[in-house]
């Protein structure tokens, strides 16, 4: 992982759930300790050491690549989805010719965390093995964070393989935190156009080359105003 050095940011949503907030901008412009959810978010990339950040625009796009002019600590492309929104599989898939053969790091904008003992992408970092997985998923365990309701998580088995559930019986131990590192190529065999990733997940689970990583802090799920409100909260 130390050599990964390009991450794909998914900042593309209408971030409906996030309205009125996001009726004149878009969702990873939306604020939480006076910082916008995508300055949290390239901040973590840099840290751990990513030198290019692909992130995709449709809602307010002209917004987002204003802002993102702004950023000299990092290289910032721009993966334009105005024509058409296209999910998370999609818009990564819609990235290939910016994001190489090599694995690389995928972030959702609204994740954000207070570190444990360890900091969450180094944890990711130091569990990815390319030789046993095609994607590593950053987890957290149910209780160890806000923001994140509802059955859907997984379950890992004792080499860290994972199975996605979405049922509410048995209840899965660990949520999905929205980085994940994988490699492109994982994405050539599916149609273009929109998709959703989750669909791969279970096809690299039946292979046994889904895997995932348990942070040791606590995760904030921005997802909605109260979850924002939340979040502020915690991190005062």
């Amino acid at each position: 992982m130390s050599q990964i050095k390009t991450a794909m940011v998914l900042a593309a949503g209408l971030g409906t759930r996030m309205r009125p907030l996001t009726d004149e901008r878009p969702k990873a412009l939306v604020t939480v300790a006076g910082r916008p959810l995508i300055d949290h978010v390239l901040d973590r990339l840099v840290a751990a050491g990513i030198e290019t950040a692909v992130v995709n625009v449709h809602h307010f796009a002209d917004q987002m690549e204003a802002h993102l002019a702004g950023r000299r600590d990092i290289k910032i492309l721009i993966s334009d989805e105005r024509a058409a929104l296209l999910d998370s599989g999609g818009g990564i898939k819609h990235a290939r010719h910016f994001l190489g053969d090599d694995p690389i790091l995928i972030a959702n904008i609204d994740s954000l965390w207070i570190e444990g003992e360890t900091p969450a992408l180094e944890t990711l970092k130091a569990t990815w093995n390319p030789d046993a997985m095609d994607l590593c998923l950053l987890l957290v365990r149910r209780g160890h964070g806000i923001g994140f309701e509802g059955p859907q998580g997984f379950f890992m088995d004792e080499a860290g393989r994972l199975t996605h559930s979405a049922k509410p019986e048995p209840p899965t131990p660990y949520a999905n935190v929205g980085f994940q590192i994988l490699k492109p190529q994982i994405l050539d065999g599916e149609p273009d156009g929109a998709f959703s990733i989750v669909p791969v997940w279970w096809r690299l689970s039946e292979q046994g080359r889904l895997y995932g990583a348990v942070m040791d802090g606590f995760w904030m799920h921005v997802g909605d105003p109260a979850a924002r409100e939340a979040a502020e909260a915690k991190l005062r």
